[in-house]
C-alpha cells in the first residue's frame, strides 16, 4: 500500500495539478504536487511524461495520465519492480466527438470558413464541395475505448461505419470488421479513414505509401491514434499531389508540430495539438482512476488499467 502519492508537475500541461490533488482529497494517501527533484517524498507518481529520474527513485507505482504508454520503458520498469498503469478507457467520448467534429468540418466546409473569416472574406465554397456525413463512410482503424468512441458517435450521423481489428469480432456501430492483414481492402472505399490504434512495432508507420495509394483520391485521412502511425513525409507528399483530400490530425511525428512544418499552411490540414482528449472533467477522471488502484493496492487485488 501507497502512503504518498506525488502529482508530476508536467500533468500541467492537460490540467491543473492541484485540481488533480483536490479531487483525492478523500484517500488515504498523503497527496502533494511534486517536481521531478522531489520523487524522494513519495512512492507512487501521476505524470503526463516519463523521465529516468522515477525508474530509480524507487517508486512502486507509475500511473500515466495518457492511455499510450509508448513513451515508457516497459522493459526496464518491470525489472525494477514499478507497476505502470494508464488512462485508457476515460477518453471514448471525447476523441470521438472530436472525430465527428473534424468529419463535419470537411463535410460542411467549416474549416474553409473559418480561414475566409480571418481575411474578412464573404463567399460561398464550391458548389460540388460541401456534402452531408448522412451516407458517407468511415473505417476507423483500431476498435478499441477511442475507436469505439468514434463508431458510435459516426453511426449516429448515419455514417457507414467499417472497422478494422486485431480479432475481427463483431463490435456495435460498425457494419464490418476486417482483420488487420485486409487493411488496404478496408479503407479502400472509405471517404473517411480514422486511426485509433496505439503505437506498437506492428503499427509503425501503419499508413504509408502504400496505404494512402489505396484509399480514395476524395479521401480524408483522421489520426487520433500517435504520429509514428502514419509516415508524415509520405501524407505531406500525398497531399500535394493530390492523391488525398485532406487530413485532420492531432497527433505527428515531432511535438509540438514543428514551425516548418508545411502541413500548417495546408488548406484542406486540419492540426489540432494533441488535444483530442481535451475535457474540463479530465482531472476528475484520472482522481477516479487513482482512487480505484488505491482501493485495489489496499486490498492486494489486480491493478486498473495495469501495463506491467
Amino acid at each position: 500500500m501507497v502512503s504518498r502519492i506525488g502529482i508530476h508537475e508536467s500533468v500541467e500541461a492537460i490540467f491543473p495539478a492541484n485540481a488533480l490533488r483536490e479531487s483525492l482529497a478523500d484517500v488515504e494517501p498523503d497527496v502533494r504536487v511534486v517536481t521531478s527533484d522531489d520523487l524522494a517524498a513519495v512512492d507512487a507518481l501521476v505524470t503526463f511524461v516519463y523521465e529516468d529520474a522515477f525508474r530509480d527513485a524507487g517508486l512502486e507505482w507509475i500511473h500515466s495520465v495518457q492511455a499510450g504508454v509508448d513513451r515508457f520503458p516497459l522493459d526496464e520498469l518491470d525489472a525494477a519492480g514499478i507497476r505502470l498503469t494508464n488512462s485508457t478507457g476515460t477518453h471514448g467520448d471525447s476523441v470521438g466527438e472530436t472525430v465527428a467534429g473534424y468529419m463535419l468540418s470537411f463535410a460542411r466546409r467549416l474549416h474553409e470558413h473559418r480561414g475566409k473569416q480571418t481575411r474578412g472574406e464573404w463567399a460561398w465554397p464550391a458548389h460540388d464541395a460541401p456534402f452531408t456525413v448522412d451516407g458517407s463512410s468511415l473505417c476507423v482503424v483500431g476498435l478499441g475505448t477511442l475507436g469505439r468512441g468514434i463508431a458510435m458517435r459516426a453511426d449516429a450521423l448515419g455514417v457507414d461505419v467499417v472497422g478494422v481489428k486485431r480479432t475481427p469480432l463483431p463490435v456495435d456501430h460498425v457494419n464490418e470488421v476486417y482483420p488487420a492483414t485486409d487493411l488496404h481492402e478496408a479503407i479502400a472505399d472509405a471517404k473517411f479513414v480514422a486511426l485509433a490504434v496505439p503505437l506498437t512495432d506492428d503499427t509503425r508507420h501503419l499508413i504509408g505509401p502504400a496505404e494512402l495509394d489505396a484509399m480514395r483520391d476524395d479521401a480524408v485521412l483522421v489520426n487520433v491514434a500517435r504520429g509514428d502511425v502514419v509516415d508524415q513525409d509520405a501524407l505531406v507528399d500525398g497531399l500535394r499531389d493530390g492523391r488525398l483530400a485532406g487530413a485532420a490530425l492531432d497527433v505527428f511525428e515531432t511535438e509540438p508540430l514543428p514551425a516548418d512544418s508545411p502541413l500548417w499552411e495546408m488548406d484542406e490540414v486540419i492540426v489540432t495539438p494533441h488535444a483530442a482528449a481535451a475535457n474540463r472533467d479530465y482531472p476528475e477522471r484520472m482522481a477516479t482512476l487513482v482512487r480505484e488502484n488505491v482501493r485495489r493496492l489496499a486490498s492486494g487485488d489486480r491493478l486498473a488499467n495495469l501495463v506491467v
